[in-house]
C-alpha cells in the first residue's frame, strides 16, 4: 500500500454552524461524514436516500445532483444547492450547511462517555391501511409499500414474510404494525405493536460470551448475562479450536452449533428475565475476533492460521438469525462487524466505534491485552493498526502458579516494606496467578528492587537493602530463582511461587506488544510525547492497573493520568451499532480509514523486540 497517497487522499468537510470538520475519503456521503463528527441530520431512513428529510446546503464544493435529489426536492431548492446528504458525495473539500433540527433527536449515553443518536436499523411504523375493493385492488404488498413509502421507508420482502401478508392484515383488519430491519420487511403484527421492540449487542469472545438485551425504542438496558463460550470444551484459546476443525471433519458445524446455543442461553435467560417474547427481539449485533466469527458461521478457519493470514470474508455482513440458529424472531437479522485484518478482528473495530478513536484530531492509543494484542494508533488524519503475538502468558496459561480469573486467582498484588498484599477473586484463600495479577507481581518486584531492570530476580543475598521480611520469600528451588507470593499457611498447601522462568514469559508476552506499539508510533513519527491517552481494551486490559503497566513499559512512559482502562470496549461497540444505524455505518467505514501494519513482514521488528524486552528505569518516568 501506497500510506503516503492513504493520508493525503481524504478530503476535509465542515458543517455550519457548529463548524465541525473531518477529513473523510473521497465517495463518503456527506450524511455519514457527518455522522462521523456527530452532526445530527434529520433522517427516518438511515441515510437509506427514501425519507427525503436529510437536507443540506452545499455552500462550497462540489454538489452533483442526483434522481433522489429531483424526486424530494424542488428546483429552486437544487438551484440553491441544497442536496439529501445520504446521496451526496463528498468529492472535493466542502462547506455545508445544516439545518436546524425542528425536534430534539433522542440520545443516549454508551461506549466511552459517547452520546449516541437512537437510530435503530430496525423500525416499527404502526399503518391503518385502507382495506382494498373493487376500487383500489392493489396487491397486499403493494399496499404495504406505498403506506411505507409515504412514512419515509423503503421496503422489500421475501417469500416467507410474504406468505404471511394475506393473513395477518384481514384477521387485523388492516391495523398493523410493519416491522422493518433496514429495508427488510421482517414481519406485518396485527394492532399497535410500537411499543415492544428489542434487540440483543453480543461480545463474542474466545473464552465468555456477554449479551446485553435492550429496549431500542429508548435505549434502555433491560439485562446483561454472561456465560463461558460452549467451545471452551475444545480448547482455550483460537489454535485449538483451529487444531481441533482440521483433526475433526465434523468439527466446524460442532463449534458453530457450540457457539449457537452459547448464545441461544444468553438470549433465554435475558428474554425470561425481562418478560420479553423472543419474537420481539429482532436483530443482533456481533462483535468478535476473525476465528470466532468464522465459527459461528460454520466457516473453514484454516487459512487465518497461516500464512498469509487471509479470512474467507472480513466484510460487515447482515444475515438471517436461523442461518445461524439463533433463536430471536423468526425472520430475525444477525449483524457482525467487518474486521481490519485477520487478528484485527470486528471486536476491535467494535472498540474503536465505542471509543471514537479514529475521529478527531487527539492521538491516542489503544491497546486490547491478551493472547493476541491488538493495537491502534491516530486521529482522524491517519490511524494504524497490528497485531502483536502476546503468547498465553496474560491467559495465566505457561505460568508456573498460573490460572484463569476464577475464584481464588490472585488478581492484585502489592509488596510494601514488610509484607505481601494479595486480593484475590471472590477474596477466596489464594490458589494461584491470573493474568492481572501476573503483571502486578513482576511490577511490585521490579518497583521494591527485588528484580533488576533485565528481569533477573535478585537472590537473598543479593538484596541487601531490602527488609529481612522480603528477603526470606527469594528463594532457589531446583536451581532456579524464585518469589514466596503466599506461604502454605495461607494457601492451606503447597507456598505460591513466582518463579525466574515466570518473569521471562511475562517479558516475551510484554515485549511483543510493546514492539508493535513501538512499530506503529515509528511509522507513524511520534514519541510518547504527543500521545494524549492511552486506552486498556478488553476484560483482561480492565484489571491492569495503569502503574504496573507503564512501569513494566507495556505501554508507553506517558503520565499515568493519560493511561485509562476502558473496559469492554467491544460489547459497548456491539450495543452502539444496535441502537444507531448511523455509528453502524462509521463502523463499516473503518477498515478504510486505517492502515494495517502486518508485523511478521517487517525486518525491523525483531531488533525493536528485543530492545524492549528489559524494563524502563524507574527514574525516568513521568
Amino acid at each position: 500500500m501506497d500510506l503516503t497517497a492513504a493520508r493525503t487522499e481524504k478530503l476535509k468537510v465542515t458543517f455550519l454552524p457548529k463548524e465541525a470538520s473531518t477529513r473523510v475519503p473521497p465517495g463518503t456521503t456527506l450524511f455519514h461524514a457527518a455522522a462521523w463528527t456527530g452532526q445530527p441530520i434529520e433522517s427516518t431512513c438511515g441515510g437509506r436516500g427514501t425519507c427525503g428529510k436529510c437536507r443540506v446546503r452545499i455552500l462550497d464544493g462540489k454538489n452533483a445532483v442526483t434522481p433522489a435529489d429531483l424526486q424530494h426536492l424542488s428546483a429552486d431548492d437544487i438551484a440553491a444547492g441544497w442536496r439529501l446528504s445520504c446521496q451526496a458525495e463528498v468529492r472535493s473539500e466542502m462547506v455545508v450547511e445544516v439545518p436546524r433540527l425542528l425536534t430534539t433527536p433522542k440520545t443516549a449515553m454508551f461506549g466511552i462517555g459517547r452520546q449516541v443518536l437512537l437510530d435503530p436499523n430496525v423500525h416499527k411504523v404502526h399503518l391503518a391501511l385502507r382495506e382494498p375493493d373493487l376500487h383500489d385492488q392493489r396487491s397486499d404488498e403493494r399496499r404495504l409499500k406505498d403506506a411505507l413509502r409515504e412514512e419515509g421507508f423503503a421496503m422489500r420482502v421475501d417469500l416467507d414474510v410474504l406468505r404471511t401478508l394475506p393473513r395477518v392484515l384481514r384477521s387485523a383488519g388492516f391495523d398493523v404494525t410493519a416491522v422493518l430491519c433496514g429495508e427488510t420487511l421482517l414481519a406485518v403484527e396485527p394492532g399497535d405493536t410500537t411499543g415492544a421492540c428489542y434487540g440483543l449487542a453480543v461480545d463474542l469472545g474466545t473464552t465468555t460470551i456477554v449479551g446485553t438485551l435492550m429496549n431500542l425504542n429508548n435505549g434502555e438496558v433491560l439485562g446483561v448475562a454472561s456465560t463461558l463460550n460452549a467451545q471452551a470444551i475444545h480448547g482455550g484459546d483460537v489454535l485449538s479450536r483451529i487444531s481441533h476443525t482440521m483433526a475433526d471433519r465434523q468439527g466446524i458445524d460442532e463449534l458453530q452449533r457450540l457457539a449457537a446455543f452459547t448464545i441461544n442461553g444468553i438470549v433465554e435467560r435475558l428474554a425470561a428475565d425481562a418478560r420479553v417474547p423472543l419474537e420481539r427481539i429482532y436483530e443482533v449485533t456481533v462483535a468478535g475476533n476473525m476465528t470466532m466469527v468464522h465459527l459461528l458461521l460454520g466457516i473453514d478457519p484454516e487459512p487465518i492460521s497461516v500464512t498469509p493470514f487471509a479470512p474467507a470474508v472480513s466484510r460487515g455482513l447482515d444475515l438471517q438469525a436461523s442461518a445461524l440458529g439463533i433463536t430471536i424472531h423468526p425472520f430475525g437479522r444477525v449483524y457482525l462487524f467487518p474486521a481490519i485484518g485477520a487478528y484485527v478482528g470486528g471486536d476491535i473495530v467494535a472498540g474503536l466505534l465505542a471509543t471514537a478513536l479514529p475521529r478527531g484530531d487527539r492521538l491516542r492509543l489503544f491497546v486490547d491485552v491478551g493472547t493476541n494484542g491488538e493495537i491502534v494508533l491516530g486521529h482522524e488524519g491517519r490511524t494504524l493498526s497490528t497485531a502483536a503475538p502476546a503468547g498465553p502468558a496474560f491467559e495465566g496459561a505457561e505460568i508456573s502458579c498460573g490460572m484463569r480469573a476464577t475464584t481464588g486467582a490472585i488478581e492484585g498484588v502489592q509488596i510494601t516494606r514488610d509484607a505481601v498484599l494479595l486480593q484475590t477473586i471472590d477474596d477466596a484463600p489464594p490458589a494461584g496467578l491470573c493474568g492481572s495479577g501476573l503483571i502486578d507481581a513482576v511490577a511490585q518486584l521490579y518497583k521494591r528492587g527485588l528484580m533488576d531492570a533485565t528481569g533477573r530476580l535478585r537472590s537473598a543475598e543479593e538484596a541487601g537493602g531490602v527488609p529481612e521480611g522480603l528477603r526470606a520469600r527469594l528463594v532457589t528451588v531446583n536451581g532456579v530463582r524464585a518469589f514466596v507470593l503466599a506461604t502454605s499457611e495461607a494457601t492451606g498447601g503447597s507456598p505460591i511461587l513466582f518463579s525466574q522462568k515466570d518473569v521471562r514469559q511475562l517479558q516475551f508476552a510484554k515485549g511483543s506488544i510493546a514492539a508493535g506499539i513501538q512499530v506503529l508510533m515509528k511509522e507513524m513519527g511520534v514519541s510518547p510525547a504527543d500521545l494524549q491517552e492511552v486506552l486498556l481494551a478488553g476484560a483482561f486490559g480492565s484489571y491492569i492497573h495503569p502503574e504496573a503497566a507503564r512501569l513494566l513499559g507495556l505501554v508507553p512512559p506517558v503520565d499515568v493520568k493519560r493511561i485509562r482502562a476502558v473496559g469492554n470496549a467491544a460489547g459497548e461497540g456491539a450495543k452502539i451499532a444496535l441502537l444507531s444505524y448511523r455509528e453502524r455505518e462509521a463502523a463499516e467505514a473503518m477498515p478504510s480509514r486505517l492502515e494495517y501494519i502486518e508485523l511478521s513482514g517487517r525486518e525491523d521488528f525483531n531488533d525493536i523486540f528485543m530492545s524492549v524486552l528489559g524494563f524502563p528505569p524507574i527514574d525516568g518516568l513521568p
